[in-house]
């Protein structure tokens, strides 16, 4: 908590939102005429009305490595940065925080995108999700839908609708209602609601540049892979066998436990299975998938894309020595090669406090190694036998699969 008797300096910045009239409150209005140095995009330092001696200049590009010099030129200075709607929301605000830290960053919102696009479809904010595809891959629109789903996308350029309706397409939701709303707050506002299949022939010289995509997905949808508690069906991963079934992967990701913002390992992958199911728990998740076979590394890639995950990283390498200089894992599930000459004393290493750690093992020489780190490190030792009914002539009898031996350990 700061010292009351030592204010906080003021912000470095100031960004201020902006509708797409162009029209400021009195505070944000007062506070542009001000500036001594004026930021933002082209579009909106046209718009902003001319002030003798102020600096005007549009961002860096790229923008990311230019945030360092223009902190230091900026310095001193009474600095006003122009944004559209809420610049928290998948916006420069959001950037210029992370970078330089939220007290040198005051911000000033407008009525934002979504805001605007929810007043329009008449959806609650309870009742819908926001997506952002401003700088990431389309594909993440498919870990949301569901029967009755009501997904609000921002988008980031003309051919968006049409990359967006080739996925709905693609995964069985072509009656999915797709409304552009662009232009919102101004007087050239527009909307159009078509089919998703129908969004492919649309030209994108008739797209709009700003816009917001509101998708519904019908109530009576076909397939569908929303479900976010562990356990997909197996066929809804392509594989070639080396896959961690249902039943098991649900074992492990409920040892695994994850959070938002959570790191995962997955290594000696497979299909990728056990990172996929993990990332979509919660959009904040990451995964880095290990995987020695170039063939299987591709398919954990693809399997990504198809289940809403595509920003999982796959690592083509064997560990342990693929481990290195990977980002420091809150869990790590093994799935292949624990026997391998310190793979698990690699990832158990590799595991910050509190993180998560849940081998499998089917050989016997596999089970004596988590046998012996049970009883070296403690935790948790089971195995898992699954079987499932199958016909047997004229009859049904249990088919049992493989038994498992799952070692967890929480640091």
């Amino acid at each position: 908590m700061a010292d009351p008797t030592h204010p906080l300096p003021g912000p470095e910045i100031t960004v201020v939102g902006v509708g797409a009239d162009g029209r400021l409150d009195g505070a944000a209005a007062d506070l542009v005429r001000q500036a001594e140095v004026l930021i933002g995009g082209a579009r909106h330092l046209a718009a902003a009305p001319e002030v003798a001696g102020q600096v005007r200049r549009t961002w860096p590009s790229p923008l990311t490595d230019g945030l360092p010099a223009l902190r230091e030129e900026l310095r001193g200075r009474r600095a006003v940065a122009l944004a559209s709607g809420d610049p928290m929301l998948s916006g420069i605000g959001s950037t210029l925080v992370r970078a330089w830290g939220a007290d040198a960053v005051r911000v000033l919102p407008a009525v934002s995108s979504v805001a605007l696009a929810r007043a329009r479809m008449g959806w609650s904010a309870e009742e819908s999700v926001v997506v952002t595809l401003v700088g990431r891959h389309e594909a993440r629109l498919l870990r949301e839908i569901a029967p009755g789903r009501r997904i609000l996308l921002l988008t980031s350029g003309a051919e968006t609708p049409a990359v967006v309706a080739e996925l709905l397409v693609e995964s069985g939701h072509p009656d999915a209602e797709v409304t552009l709303l662009a232009d919102l707050g101004s007087e050239r506002e527009t909307g159009a609601a078509r089919p998703a299949a129908q969004w492919l022939d649309v030209p994108v010289s008739d797209v709009p540049a700003l816009h917001v995509l509101a998708v519904q997905i019908p109530v009576s949808t076909g397939p569908w892979r929303s479900a976010w508690v562990a356990g997909l069906p197996d066929d809804a991963f392509e594989h070639d066998g080396q896959l961690t079934k249902r039943d098991l992967r649900a074992s492990a990701l409920a040892r695994l436990q994850p959070a938002p913002g959570q790191h995962l390992w997955d290594v000696g992958a497979g299909a990728g299975s056990i990172g996929v199911e993990w990332m979509r728990a919660h959009p904040t998740c990451r995964t880095t998938a290990v995987e020695a076979d170039p063939t299987r590394a591709a398919r954990i890639a693809r399997n990504a894309r198809a289940l809403g995950v595509p920003d999982l990283t796959v690592v083509e390498g064997r560990a342990p020595d693929a481990l290195a200089g990977l980002p420091t894992p809150d869990a790590v599930f093994v799935g292949g090669g624990a026997t391998r000459p310190g793979v698990l004393g690699a990832c158990l290493a590799a595991l910050r406090p509190g993180g998560r750690l849940v081998v499998h093992g089917v050989t016997l020489e596999t089970e004596q190694l988590l046998a012996d780190a049970y009883r070296t490190h403690g935790g948790e030792l089971t195995r898992l036998a699954v079987e499932t009914a199958a016909p047997v002539g004229g009859f049904t009898g249990w088919t049992p699969a493989r038994t498992v031996t799952q070692w967890c350990l929480e640091r």
